[in-house]
């Protein structure tokens, strides 16, 4: 239930985490001193070394400065290590559901699941930007150390979703009866025709009980624990694996699959809740008589940006397989939604790296050292662009083995399909580095402005080329927009770069 915008829009811990430091560079250092510092022997030994002393299960003595700065860097590393497993865990048992559901549904019922996971993604908007409205009160509040106000914001956050949840339901309930599934989703077989309607329900539900019970992640996280958050994901994505196992096994049909996955994700959530809420703070536990409208308009105000960067998200890949659908049919979607998980896992390893940086350039502004940012700004853009370049062009290279030997001869990826799904992870990839950079220095209206006009164009350019090229022209549509989206906001934050001074308080400013 996600989607893959240029830019990856969720927000990192308050605190800046533990990541890849130029601090050791000279104060001199330039935009290729920095790339070429990333993979020096002394500056890898030296975050080797970093990370050794604060990756440690025993917490720091907060009573200090010091080993407050330290105790961050510690639930930060733990989180950043937490997240990789968690990830790792979610793309191993989506590798191995994909390989055994594609085969047990065949491909236009894997390609109606595909497709419904891609409307329903439209959805993930629908949260009115409140999850990140709230983690920003959250982390604010506890820097001024009022509890009362983190509660209230918990439960107005949390009543709002719930509102939203239930209106959401309501209106779909209306129209669920008039609405012919089969026709929607171009579904030609009986058995995927009699499934489409109830598949989309099941869906649904399992998606608005998650809506409000998101905020427990978003504590966590505000709280800097978010490695809690990310061992109760691995478990959810264990339990739905388990789940889908079942089900396959009693021969259940899509509906049933899709139960059985969410199901178990929403297990993982509700265990996470009982955890959160029942032991570790029970005092933050969502109450009415916390609810605050006055809470409640921060949180959505702070948010508002963010909802329309996540409204725009959804014109990437989820729009992808909806085109494909409707133009070519759902046994397309199957031939392009496969091969693209792998590029989707590329540039979601990726983004791992650099979200930590959102707010070390903002710490790093606000103490005036505009030298660090500069230098770490490009050495973001070195370290993803010679790293996960070539990992990108070698699944082009090698996408149809991989794909063969994965899910066997029913999915057969062109090298053209190939080859525009490693140029776009590249791009995405770049567009991540300079997002972070953009959320660091408070810059989000151009951001805004590109993720707009990107929405349009691929709205437009996916259908037409499409219609020309097959299912090769969805992928260098979203090529050509992701180019002209990244360039704009590249020069932009170059711009930033080059305009902007310290000032003699330590902020900064544009000459």
């Amino acid at each position: 239930m996600s989607s893959e915008p240029l830019v990856e829009n969720s927000l990192p811990d308050s605190d800046p985490p533990l990541a890849p430091s130029v601090e050791a560079l000279p104060p001199e250092v330039s935009a290729s001193g920095a790339f070429t510092g990333l993979f020096s022997a002394q500056g890898i030994l030296d975050r080797a070394r970093a990370l050794k002393a604060v990756m440690r299960l025993k917490p720091f003595d907060t009573s200090t400065p010091e080993g407050r700065s330290l105790e961050r860097y510690r639930r930060a590393g733990l989180t950043t290590a937490t997240s990789v497993l968690a990830k790792g865990v979610t793309v191993l048992t989506s590798l191995i559901t994909v390989r055994l559901t594609i085969h047990y549904l065949g491909t236009e019922r894997y390609g109606l699941w595909m497709t419904i996971t891609s409307i329903v993604a439209f959805l993930m908007f629908a949260d009115l930007g409140i999850g990140n409205g709230l983690l920003h009160a959250i982390a604010d509040a506890r820097g001024r150390e009022d509890d009362e106000s983190v509660h209230r914001y918990v439960s107005s956050a949390f009543f709002i979703l719930c509102g939203v949840a239930v209106l959401l339901l309501g209106v779909f309930a209306l129209v669920y009866p008039f609405i012919p599934w089969p026709r929607v989703f171009n579904v030609s077989s009986g058995l995927a025709a009699r499934e489409s309607g109830p598949a989309v329900f099941v869906f649904l539900i399992c998606f608005l009980l998650n809506l409000p019970l998101d905020v427990v992640q978003r504590v966590q996280t505000g709280h800097q624990e978010g490695f809690v958050m990310n061992l109760w994901t691995a478990m959810g994505s264990l339990t739905g694996l388990g789940g889908l196992l079942v089900a396959v096994d009693l021969h259940g049909g899509l509906p049933w699959l899709i139960l059985a996955i969410l199901g178990g994700q929403l297990a993982g959530v509700f265990g996470n809740w009982a955890y959160e809420f029942g032991w570790m703070r029970p005092a933050l536990f969502p109450a009415w008589g916390y609810w605050d409208l006055g809470a409640a308009r921060s949180i959505m105000g702070t948010g508002a940006m963010f909802f329309i960067l996540q409204a725009c998200g959804v014109f990437t890949i989820p729009l992808d397989n909806i085109v494909l659908t409707q133009v070519l049919g759902p046994a397309a979607v199957t031939q392009f939604a496969v091969p693209m998980r792998l590029f989707i896992l590329l540039s979601t390893v990726a983004s791992m790296f650099v979200v930590p940086l959102w707010p070390a350039y903002g710490e790093a502004l606000g103490r005036g050292d505009l030298k660090w940012v500069r230098a770490t700004f490009y050495h973001s853009l070195g370290y993803s662009i010679l790293t996960f370049g070539p990992v990108a062009l070698g699944l082009a290279a090698f996408g149809k083995l991989v794909v063969r030997v994965w899910v066997g001869t029913q999915v057969q990826p062109t090298y053209a399909l190939l080859a525009g799904m490693a140029i776009w992870t590249i791009l995405t990839v770049v567009g991540n580095a300079v997002f972070m950079f953009l959320c660091g220095v408070n810059k989000l209206k151009v951001q805004v402005i590109v993720s707009i006009s990107q929405a349009i164009a691929n709205l437009v350019l996916k259908i037409v080329l499409a219609k020309a090229f097959g299912i090769s022209g969805v992928i260098w549509a979203a090529v050509l927009v992701t180019f002209f989206a990244a360039a704009a906001i590249f020069v932009y934050a170059h711009h930033i770069l080059k305009y902007t001074s310290a000032s003699p308080a330590g902020s900064a400013h544009e000459r």
